[in-house]
C-alpha cells in the first residue's frame, strides 16, 4: 500500500514539474521607431526611422515570461514639416540614434505554448526597464552638429545615458511547434527632456559665449533656427512636458528551446 502512495505521489509530482517546464526563446526583432516630444507633440503615428535588434526570453509557464532585449534605430523630427505654423516658425530639426537594452516581464493572456493543452494565440501585456543611449544631432548649412556640444538652451550639459519605461501589448503566434512570430506595440517614457535637445526656454546670449568667435555664432545660430529670430530670451523654446518619449512597433521571430523533457 505505502510503495503505491509513494508512486502516485511521484507520478503527481512528476505531472506537475512537467506542466510548469521552463523554456527559452532566441530571436530577432525588427520594425520602426517614432518620436514623442518637443518637436513632435501629438503625432504617435510618426513612424519613419527602422529599428532592429535581438531577444532572449525565459519561459516560465503559459503565462508568464522574463525578456531580455536589445534594439538600434533612430528617431527624429523636423519643425519644416509641421502643420503647426508656430513650429514652422522655430524652425528646429534633430535626429539621433536610439540603443537601447531592456528587461521586461511578459504577461500572456491565455495559456500560450505548443502542447495541446495551450493556446497557440494569445494577446500579451509587457513592462519593465530600459538603459538608453543617445546624441542628438542637426543637419544646418549642410554640415551635421552634436548639439550636445553646443549647449543650444545655455545649459551646461546633459548626459545622453538614460533610463525609461518600457510598456507595450502585441499578440504572439506559435507555429512549427518551436517557432512563435510575434508583433508588438510598444511605449518608451524616459528620464530626459534632452532625445530632440529641446527642454525649456531660449537662453540669454551671454550664456552661449565661447572664448572662440566662430563657436559662440553657432551656438547662437544653432539656439535659435527661426528665420525671423523669435528667440527672445526666456521666451518658451520647448513644450512644457518634462519627459521625452519614443515608441517601437515591431514583428519578432523567435526559436523555443525546451529546458528539460516534457510530455508534450
Amino acid at each position: 500500500m505505502r510503495l503505491k502512495i509513494k508512486v502516485f505521489i511521484f507520478l503527481v509530482l512528476s505531472s506537475s514539474l512537467s506542466s510548469f517546464a521552463q523554456t527559452w526563446e532566441l530571436g530577432a526583432t525588427a520594425g520602426s521607431m517614432s518620436y514623442l516630444g518637443d518637436l513632435n507633440q501629438n503625432n504617435l503615428n510618426q513612424f519613419n526611422h527602422f529599428a532592429a535588434g535581438g531577444v532572449v526570453k525565459r519561459n516560465f509557464d503559459g503565462y508568464w515570461s522574463l525578456k531580455f532585449s536589445t534594439l538600434n534605430g533612430q528617431i527624429s523630427a523636423n519643425d519644416a514639416s509641421s502643420s503647426s505654423q508656430q513650429q514652422q516658425a522655430r524652425n528646429l530639426s534633430f535626429f539621433t540614434p536610439i540603443s537601447e537594452t531592456s528587461l521586461q516581464v511578459e504577461l500572456n493572456f491565455f495559456n500560450y505554448g505548443f502542447d495541446f493543452k495551450q493556446r497557440r494565440l494569445t494577446p500579451f501585456l509587457s513592462a519593465g526597464i530600459s538603459l538608453i543611449t543617445f546624441n542628438p544631432k542637426t543637419n544646418y548649412n549642410g554640415s551635421t552638429y552634436d548639439l550636445k556640444e553646443y549647449n543650444t538652451e545655455g545649459q551646461s550639459t546633459y548626459k545622453t545615458t538614460t533610463f525609461s519605461i518600457p510598456i507595450g501589448t502585441g499578440v504572439k503566434y506559435n507555429f512549427g511547434r518551436y517557432f512563435n512570430l510575434i508583433g508588438e506595440v510598444g511605449f518608451r517614457t524616459t528620464s530626459t527632456d534632452f532625445l530632440d535637445d529641446v527642454s525649456g526656454y531660449y537662453p540669454d546670449p551671454s550664456l552661449l559665449q565661447s572664448s572662440s568667435p566662430a563657436i559662440t555664432n553657432l551656438r547662437i545660430a544653432l539656439s535659435d533656427r527661426s528665420i525671423n529670430k523669435i528667440g527672445l530670451p526666456n521666451t518658451q523654446r520647448g513644450d512644457f512636458r518634462k519627459k521625452d518619449s519614443y515608441l517601437f512597433a515591431g514583428i519578432s521571430l523567435t526559436y523555443t528551446f525546451v529546458s528539460q523533457k516534457c510530455p508534450y
